[in-house]
């Protein structure tokens, strides 16, 4: 499916609001009701969207220290990124696990309620994981763009 401006601007708008009636996108967009109903369904059978979700506020939750964490592995083989990837499944804190090309093979996103919780989940759980031999901390102060779904 070719994506065309009018697609485009469908997709800007269900990421900002995904519950969004879709009389107020077809106006925002410039369709007719119908004819935006059916955009968003082609869209979705042909996966370009592929689902909606709730977007939530770490703060809101108790969660408010959110840092983005390197970590490179001591081995680099497919055995050794398996065990990695099921150590990390397994933590909560841990929301966004990324394998990433570079000097470091994976990116996490940690939410946790501050930093003692951190720390704590930083040299007890995943400074523990077998193989895992760096790790980077950057601490996220501010975000003033984030469209992430």
């Amino acid at each position: 499916m070719g994506m065309d401006g009018i697609g485009v601007k469908i997709l800007r708008e269900l990421t900002r609001d995904g519950r969004i009636a879709n009389t107020q996108l077809a106006e925002r967009v410039g369709l007719s009701p119908s004819a935006c109903l059916r955009r968003v369904q082609e869209m979705e059978r042909a996966g370009i969207i592929t689902g909606y979700r709730a977007v939530l506020d770490p703060g809101a939750m108790g969660r408010g220290f959110v840092a983005y964490v390197t970590v490179g592995l001591s081995e680099h083989t497919k055995q050794a990124q398996r065990r990695f990837e099921a150590a990390v499944a397994a933590f909560d804190e841990v929301r966004e696990c990324h394998n990433i090309t570079g000097s470091i093979e994976y990116l996490l996103r940690i939410e946790a309620a501050d930093l003692a919780a951190y720390k704590h989940f930083h040299t007890d759980c995943l400074g523990t994981v077998e193989g895992v031999s760096r790790l980077t901390t950057h601490v996220v102060m501010d975000s003033p763009k984030n469209e992430r779904g």
